[in-house]
């Protein structure tokens, strides 16, 4: 859609003079609708009609101007460009911002602990789109006592992030090696994971107190 604005200052003030034209396409109903069209000061002006191919106006201000243009015959090429021309170029924008935008981006997985009594949190960041899922599993299969997994957040780069946490106050060390975080984005194959291993975790625990020394 393009958009164009002209701030014109007269005697009276300052008036604002709108131009808008393009096409908009229901990628879902193929619903497909094309306009051009000015305005004055936030009211309509005078806009293209596509079934009569002929520009029509509500003001009496510009009655003449619609008949000017009328008379100059270019209905048919209005409502070419704004038909078929608009269609084939929203088409391939549409195409292109599927295999461009729409692109999976992998995130870096890492995990997080407070304390070495808190639970261990599986944390992705940096992943696109954001249809992701994430889990703990034991042997392979799936757990879900005391996993809490969290929603998924926006990063200020347009990419996300996400967590689950994993309660280890009843896993014996000797059981760690049996857990692991999945994490699959749609669009990816592979999943990724994440063994739970104490020499993997990354913690803040103690560091304060370091560095008062």
């Amino acid at each position: 859609m393009f958009l164009f604005f002209l701030h014109v200052t007269v005697s009276s003030g300052i008036h604002t003079f709108q131009r808008m034209n393009g096409c908009y396409l229901d990628e879902q109903t193929g619903d497909f609708n094309a306009f051009n069209q000015y305005g004055y000061d936030g009211k309509d002006l005078i806009s293209f009609d596509l079934e009569t191919m002929t520009w029509i106006t509500p003001q009496h201000q510009t009655v003449i101007t619609k008949h000017n243009w009328n008379r100059d015959g270019d209905g048919q090429f209005w409502k070419f460009a704004l038909t078929e021309e608009c269609r084939q170029f929203l088409q391939m924008y549409l195409a292109y911002g599927k295999s461009s935008l729409q692109t999976p981006v992998s995130p870096s997985v890492s995990l997080l602990q407070k304390t070495p009594s808190s639970p261990v949190t599986c944390h992705a960041t940096g992943f696109y789109p954001d249809r992701a899922e994430m889990f703990w599993k034991k042997d392979g299969e799936e757990v879900h006592d005391g996993v809490n997994t969290w929603e998924i957040l926006p990063n200020n780069d347009g990419t996300f992030q996400m967590s689950a946490d994993l309660d280890i106050s009843s896993i014996s060390p000797e059981d760690w090696q049996k857990f692991d975080c999945v994490f699959q984005l749609s669009g990816l194959k592979d999943s990724i994971t994440t063994r739970l291993d104490q020499s993997r975790i990354s913690t803040n625990f103690g560091k304060t107190q370091v560095e008062r020394h």
